[in-house]
């Protein structure tokens, strides 16, 4: 089992959080972004850099993903062709993605895609909060308890 991390809009405190359970559990977390990301000495994390293009970092977590790894995401498309190779997928947030909810987030975003684009002001994510850093580390803990 392995991490991969849609690392472009990660925050930085779920980052940290991934490596500090890389070496304390030896878990592989592998940080894909389309930029430099300078992560942590250690055997356990590494970084791929994808060139710029749309998609690039999402199509390359879907190339390395297998059954039964962990993909973190906040990207429902990506979050829904890793649940199709079977890989558990958690959001920054704490809310895990599902073969039961998928659909429904899919959906949804298709909508707001709709609204945005005809002119409707949708607004952007919530920040994120203290409350969403807790909610992550619990799953993750969870999660890596079970799997790891």
């Amino acid at each position: 089992m392995q991490v991969l991390v849609d690392a472009d809009a990660c925050p930085v405190v779920v980052k940290e959080m991934l490596f500090r359970a890389a070496r304390r559990v030896e878990v592989c977390v592998t940080l894909v972004a389309n930029q430099y990301l300078r992560t942590p000495p250690s055997r356990f994390i590494k970084a791929v850099q994808v060139p710029a293009g749309f998609d690039a970092a999402d199509n390359r977590i879907v190339q390395l993903v297998t059954h039964g790894d962990l993909v973190i995401t906040a990207d429902i498309p990506l979050a829904a062709a890793a649940l199709e190779k079977g890989a558990h997928v958690l959001d920054p947030r704490g809310s895990w993605f599902s073969r039961e909810n998928i659909e429904e987030r899919l959906t949804m975003r298709e909508v707001m895609d709709q609204l945005r684009s005809s002119g409707v002001g949708t607004g952007g994510p919530a920040p994120y909060t203290a409350n969403d850093s807790k909610a992550f580390a619990g799953q993750l803990d969870r999660f890596l308890a079970r799997h790891a």
